[in-house]
């Protein structure tokens, strides 16, 4: 069995075409349905910062306030990781396709996995210092400014949601390293690798947006 014919998937495996044009038509149906995901992921996460943008226009001085309370060197640390892995997904997106690449390909795709997972232990971390200073909304909240609680059920919402989505693309790369591992024609040419990397860039690009509207306001000055 070809590598071609392995990775083909109904209904492109019934096409009667050769399997390098049926692969080539499977990769690009993977390509468009993937895109027409992330486009609904955009409007649900554009409808979040719609909303933060309308509740700031209304309590500027209190996300000024709560702003300050995040922390910045925590967020910064979470950015760099990020910037990386996407570095590292664009090496293993590249590298995918050649087969003598193989090792660099499932390397990348580790340090990839291995830093949403570093994300994910920092962003642990902020969240206890931020249980710590009581900063979730609630009777014990300890600013006083209009509008601060606002901010604050924003940022665990719109950090949370995003946790969750980075968990997913930390599992689907994950499965990508143990198939591509055992077996060396999983990866060339396989519509999964473009799919799975497309979504850790959504994942990435969500928190380049979330980083400024969470952890700059009231630092200006």
């Amino acid at each position: 069995m070809s590598g071609a014919e392995k990775l083909l998937r109904e209904p492109w495996d019934g096409l009667g075409l050769s399997d390098e044009r049926a692969l080539a038509r499977q990769r690009a149906g993977a390509t468009f349905g993937i895109w027409i995901f992330l486009a609904s992921e955009v409007l649900f996460f554009g409808a979040i910062f719609l909303a933060y943008a309308v509740m700031r226009l209304e309590h500027a001085a209190a996300f000024a306030a709560a702003g300050r309370e995040t922390n910045i060197v925590y967020g910064t640390l979470n950015s760099a990781i990020l910037l990386t892995s996407a570095l590292c997904a664009a090496v293993a997106s590249k590298s995918a396709d050649h087969r003598d690449l193989r090792r660099t390909t499932l390397g990348c795709l580790a340090a990839t996995a291995a830093l949403g997972l570093a994300f994910l232990a920092v962003k642990g971390l902020e969240y206890g210092e931020d249980l710590g200073k009581h900063l979730v909304p609630g009777d014990s909240f300890p600013l006083h400014e209009p509008g601060a609680q606002l901010f604050f059920a924003l940022y665990w919402f719109a950090t949370g949601l995003h946790g969750i989505h980075l968990s997913i693309g930390i599992g689907l790369l994950a499965r990508l390293l143990w198939k591509g591992w055992r077996d060396p024609e999983f990866l060339p040419g396989n519509p999964q690798v473009e799919v799975g990397l497309l979504y850790w860039g959504l994942v990435d690009i969500v928190w380049i947006f979330l980083f400024p509207l969470l952890y700059l306001p009231g630092r200006s000055g």
